[in-house]
């Protein structure tokens, strides 16, 4: 049985020593499934609308809580603000952004979430929309800039662990430079 209902409060959230809050996201990723059922190369992200609405999308992402790990809270805010269940990679990085609402630096810290099952119910299901995106789909929509490095790190890292995916357009192979952390 799952709970569908989403953390609410600041009781438990983690704060730098600036004060500003230190927030995880996700970027859930697939590869595309064809009508056949096979599965391509072809690497989609998952992105959501805000709960305010507004323009643009985004990525999974709320407070890191004192009771859990990064891992955890990136696991979490995936269900509970995309529905999607899977299974956490390690962190692409950490991002110092700031505020606009309080004007201040928050941390995000960002993971890939390698997803494996894509929920029909879920706790913020109304007040959101998801939608699988291509990466330059997802880089054009994506409202936040150290969201999108995120993504740009993510496609990097895939890279390097596929290097049979390598080739340029005019069959020459591309050039890699990999850092695994």
């Amino acid at each position: 049985m799952v709970c569908l209902v989403a953390r609410t409060g600041r009781e438990l959230q983690r704060y730098n020593p600036t004060g500003g809050r230190q927030v995880v996201g996700c970027i859930p990723y697939r590869f595309k499934n064809y009508d056949d059922g096979s599965i391509s190369d072809e690497l989609e992200v998952l992105v959501i609308t805000s709960q305010k609405g507004g323009s643009g999308m985004m990525f999974p992402k709320g407070g890191w809580e004192l009771d859990e790990s990064e891992e955890e809270a990136a696991s979490r805010e995936s269900f509970e603000e995309a529905g999607v269940l899977g299974t956490v990679e390690d962190q692409l990085g950490k991002w110092n952004f700031m505020s606009k609402s309080n004007g201040i630096f928050y941390e995000g810290y960002m993971f890939p979430l390698l997803v494996t099952e894509q929920l029909d119910f879920w706790p913020e299901r109304h007040v959101r929309k998801r939608v699988w995106l291509s990466v330059d789909e997802a880089r054009d929509a994506c409202k936040h800039w150290w969201m999108k490095e995120a993504l740009d790190v993510l496609v990097a890292r895939l890279k390097c662990l596929n290097p049979e995916d390598n080739e340029e357009e005019d069959g020459q192979e591309e050039v890699l430079t990999c850092t695994l952390s």
